[in-house]
């Protein structure tokens, strides 16, 4: 189908050679010129403040680096006495053809160097582990955690930035134009454009944020702030840092909520309910949030408290005790999240008897599904946007549909959706990403046991004591950029599942209306239409709607099977 088309036909008969000049001009973007989709197109291209804001610096970035070059190009040999920090730079750049020129030579030595037995392997590896011992005693911490900062914010906003551009283009993608309509394509980048402007704009406050937090100090300040409050009020000194670390904790908690409170409600109370999803009023809004607050510091604290007492009590070996209490703090908050939690922001009701009901029992007992509780909730308390889920260990597994997904989709779409989530039980997918996180978890344990004593780590940043917590904090900036390639294989290993779920319900004869259901929640949702490869690659746990489609439709995929 042209984009050209127009989605409804006219009801008027055709004139003859009659026509005016104005009713003989091409179709702009699909429909009769001056409608309101004529607009709405205008709108979705127009670039306002922000995006002449981003072009701009981006312009001004590429004649900064350009002068640079032209600087460097000039006065090199003079860089070190003009700026010494760049010797290093410098020296490495200069050593970098002698350095090429021996690789071959460094290579035999490496060869012959090879550990041939295990004494060898464990002299090499005590020889490694001083070396980097050695390194950490000397590595400028802050100033890593602000290149390493910057560099991730300035990768994210250049994905962010090409994504925007993508929501600007009017054309509908070949890809969906057989089913997507015009203006559910331009509502969809129009909501899409207005969430992108408040991600620039949040991520840009919250990287000054950060920045200002490590150049000033700002967490020892904090920390010895309220060490000074407990030792006033409550004759608590320094010797009682699980109470002080919880007491930090509290506090940090209640400020980056108020931070982050404009953002929020700009997001809840002006783009959601400008695009048409939210049904919030300001009193369950806070209310939420006051829940929230309640269950952070009444778990939180004494997990905290817990995690710390343990890490004081194990010793170096800490890691491995850290590691298994977080896995059973996980599985217990898995546990207990959607029989006590959940139900505090939703209400759960038995959903009622009829043609849906049945269908999902007939495909619950079809495959075994061990199906104790079928819920509906009250989704469209807070939101039109739609969603099903299966939850549950062992033989007390419960499906929940949202009231919102019943009111968009045909009891076999739905089906067909319970089909994909019943293949992430079938395929273990939840089982996979626990296993996957708790590799996570204990990667980020281990690696703090190396960080945990390094005083110079806390003098770098401004402390004068090394309490676990505030040393926690300072390893999560440095972990930052494996953090952010480790995010990216779980979103990988979660499209993968993705893929085998939408396989699964299509063996199970749901393809179609998988498919039409996948539509369906895309235009409803107003989900991205034209996602930029590079940023659903980095940020999305799900493919995109046309690769999955793709995936679907294929006749050499997943065949029906009993």
């Amino acid at each position: 189908m042209s984009d050209e088309t127009t989605e409804q036909q006219t009801l008027a008969p055709p004139k003859a050679a009659s026509k005016s000049k104005s009713s003989q001009r091409p179709k702009k973007y699909g429909d009769e010129p001056g409608s309101a989709i004529d607009a709405q197109a205008a709108l979705v291209m127009q670039k306002g403040f922000l995006d002449d804001l981003i072009d701009g610096i981006q312009l001004g970035l590429i004649a900064i680096a350009f002068v640079c070059l032209i600087f460097v190009a000039v006065f090199a040999g003079s860089l070190p006495t003009i700026f010494p920090a760049t010797k290093p730079a410098y020296d490495f750049v200069l050593g970098l053809p002698a350095l090429l020129t021996s690789l071959p030579e460094y290579m035999v030595l490496v060869k012959e160097g090879f550990p041939r037995s295990l004494d060898e392997a464990t002299l090499l590896g005590a020889i490694a582990s001083a070396w980097f011992g050695d390194m950490l005693h000397r590595m400028p911490y802050k100033e890593c955690v602000l290149l390493f900062s910057w560099a991730i914010y300035f990768w994210e906003a250049k994905l962010d930035i090409r994504q925007r551009d993508r929501l600007h283009e009017v054309r509908r993608p070949a890809a969906i134009s057989e089913f997507v309509s015009r203006q559910a394509y331009l509502e969809a980048s129009a909501y899409g454009l207005d969430k992108s402007s408040l991600v620039l704009v949040k991520n840009a406050f919250m990287q000054a944020q950060t920045t200002t937090i490590i150049v000033y100090d700002l967490t020892p300040w904090m920390w010895n702030t309220v060490g000074d409050a407990m030792q006033t009020y409550l004759g608590l000194g320094p010797e009682f840092e699980i109470a002080r670390s919880i007491a930090y904790f509290i506090a940090a908690t209640l400020i980056s909520t108020v931070l982050s409170l404009p953002f929020d409600l700009y997001s809840t109370f002006v783009v959601e309910k400008k695009h048409g999803f939210n049904k919030q009023t300001a009193a369950l809004f806070f209310s939420d949030l006051a829940k929230n607050l309640m269950l952070t510091f009444l778990l939180g604290g004494p997990i905290l408290a817990l995690f710390l007492w343990v890490i004081d009590k194990t010793g170096s070996q800490f890691y491995l005790y850290a590691w298994a209490l977080l896995a059973a703090v996980q599985l217990l908050i898995i546990v207990i999240y959607p029989t006590f939690i959940q139900p505090m922001f939703n209400k759960f009701s038995p959903l009622p008897e009829g043609e849906l009901r049945t269908a999902i029992e007939a495909l619950a007992s079809r495959l075994g599904f061990p199906l104790k509780k079928l819920y509906v909730v009250d989704g469209s308390k807070r939101s039109s946007h739609s969603n099903a889920y299966v939850f549950g260990f062992f033989k007390s597994k419960r499906i929940v549909v949202f009231d919102t997904l019943i009111e968009q989709c045909t009891t076999e779409e739905i089906v067909a959706i319970i089909g994909h989530e019943l293949g992430h039980w079938k395929k273990n997918h939840v089982l996979r990403m626990l296993a996957a996180v708790q590799v996570q978890t204990f990667v980020i344990f281990f690696a703090f046991s190396h960080f945990i004593g390094e005083e110079a780590m806390y003098q770098s940043f401004g402390m004068d004591t090394m309490p676990v917590l505030i040393g926690f904090t300072f390893f999560q900036y440095l972990y930052q950029p494996l953090d952010s390639l480790l995010t990216f294989a779980s979103n990988v290993l979660s499209r993968k599942h993705e893929f085998e779920a939408d396989e699964f319900s299509k063996k199970l004869g749901y393809g179609k209306e998988l498919a039409s259901s996948l539509i369906k929640l895309q235009i409803e949702n107003k989900g991205n239409m034209n996602p930029d490869p590079y940023y659903s690659a980095y940020h999305y746990s799900h493919p995109p709607l046309v690769e999955r489609l793709n995936a679907i439709n294929d006749p050499d995929v997943a065949p029906k099977t009993d």
